[in-house]
């Protein structure tokens, strides 16, 4: 079975090994190998969590959570419902955050219109003369 260096992991989610260390050091890791040396030895499955961290990390989820979270895989299916109710929580959380980029960039859309056809006018008057 393969294992992966803490600098090869790093490197495949475009991580620091600073962070994979903060990660281990804040109980989000508990699975990972270590050598009699210390050094820590990924597996295949170990890169499937860091993915599913990286995911509810970047969905905006507090690391506090997602320590609960792993805490909950390790209990096994008796927490099934609770990992359940976490990811339809995330997804109303990511769909609520999609809408408000949603609207944000509409208004940048405008903007954008508004300054090219400003810019193809010669001026911004264009614009004063379309409210007259």
């Amino acid at each position: 079975m393969k294992k992966y260096s803490i600098s090869e992991v790093a490197k495949h989610f475009n991580l620091t090994s600073h962070t994979l260390r903060y990660y281990d050091k804040e109980g989000l890791l508990p699975f990972v190998e270590r050598t009699p040396s210390g050094i820590r030895l990924f597996k295949e499955s170990d890169m499937g969590a860091i993915e599913i961290i990286e995911c509810l990390k970047s969905s905006g989820m507090p690391i506090k959570k997602i320590k609960n979270f792993i805490e909950w895989c390790s209990e096994g299916d008796s927490t099934l419902q609770q990992r359940y109710e976490m990811f339809l929580e995330r997804k109303a959380a990511v769909e609520a955050q999609m809408e408000e980029l949603k609207r944000t960039l509409e208004v940048i859309d405008y903007k954008c219109s508004y300054y090219k056809s400003a810019l193809d006018a010669g001026t911004e008057d264009i614009h004063k003369r379309d409210k007259e």
